[in-house]
């Protein structure tokens, strides 16, 4: 009888990681979660996001920092890792907080590069952005297209793209880089647009938008983007990068207006500069993925929307979020 599959997913705790976590337990995986639960936002969110899986026998939460720990232990018989861990945000990426980023993004990447060389790994899945496109010359974007970034929450995702390339192509460690595109769904971070719209809005407080709010994104539901990480550790050639779009390129006003369908108030609009480091539009063509990985967004905007929706009302009822 074949032993269980071992995953190793960072930032478990996460928006992504725990639904990822969740989907691979639903799988038949055994999952080694590691979080440290930093302050960037409430950690009792996140450990809320980890309530479904804490009873369950699959389930090893390890809360330690990969900058500090033993890996070479952690990383025994795992068969794939997930690489989620990461400093998010991109305005709060300038002036000296940029360290953290460096810290967080490039140099504990680094260290569990350097550890998975020595492992019998099947798969790195390293969590990239589309941040990595800055302002991109044409929509959809593709993978082949010039990364130029235009903030340094950007700049460090690359590094670690770049840095997951070499140890590809120098030790043959069989790493996959996905590139999400503006990810949203239920335990979306409290500091990311959706979760700041709803917020308001149930609230009955104005809705900041920077900009104009024509400005575009390509919002993929937290689903989809789960559902591209499970084949990404077992489908596509080693070395690949791929776009992880889900299709739903709309500007920021059309989101505010499905949220007041969604909830069935009106989102009061308060308009602020643009901030630096935003790109006007993001688009991603996602067809290598579909191609290599199977992969093809299911959920569209107003579903996911919905479901975010009933997810974040709830939350704010229960008092799991403040």
């Amino acid at each position: 009888m074949s032993r269980e599959k071992i995953a190793l997913v960072t930032g478990a705790a996460g928006f992504v990681g725990s639904h990822l976590s969740e989907r691979l337990v639903r799988e038949g995986w055994t999952v080694r979660g590691i979080d440290c639960f930093s302050d960037y936002y409430d950690p009792t969110i996140k450990r809320a996001n980890l309530a479904q899986l804490a009873a369950d026998p699959r389930f090893e939460l390890i809360e330690s920092d990969l900058r500090e720990m033993d890996l070479d232990a952690v990383l025994q018989d795992v068969d794939v890792v997930w690489h989620l861990a990461a400093q998010a945000g991109v305005r709060s990426s300038w002036g000296q907080d940029f360290s953290i980023y460096t810290s967080v993004n490039i140099l504990a990447t680094q260290r569990l590069l350097e550890a998975c060389r020595g492992s019998s790994l099947s798969r790195l899945v390293y969590a990239s952005s589309s941040s990595i496109y800055g302002e991109a010359e044409r929509f959809p974007v593709r993978e082949t297209d010039r990364a130029q970034p235009i903030s340094p929450y950007g700049v460090s995702k690359l590094a670690g793209e770049h840095l997951s390339s070499l140890y590809h192509r120098n030790y043959g460690l069989p790493t996959v880089a996905l590139r999400y595109f503006t990810v949203y769904g239920p335990r979306q971070r409290p500091d990311m647009g959706f979760h700041r719209f709803f917020r308001a809005v149930l609230r009955g407080k104005p809705v900041t938008v920077y900009g104009d709010g024509k400005q575009t994104r390509d919002f993929t539901y937290v689903g989809d983007i789960t559902e591209a990480n499970l084949r990404a550790g077992s489908e596509g050639p080693d070395g690949a990068v791929y776009n992880v779009s889900g299709g739903s390129r709309v500007t920021v006003l059309e989101v505010l207006h499905s949220i007041e369908q969604v909830t069935g108030r009106e989102a009061v609009r308060e308009f602020s500069p643009k901030q630096h480091g935003d790109p006007l539009d993001t688009g991603g063509d996602s067809s290598l993925a579909a191609e290599h990985l199977g992969y093809r967004p299911q959920t569209d905007l107003s579903t996911g929307l919905a479901a975010m929706g009933d997810w974040i009302a709830g939350a704010y009822e229960e008092g799991t979020i403040r």
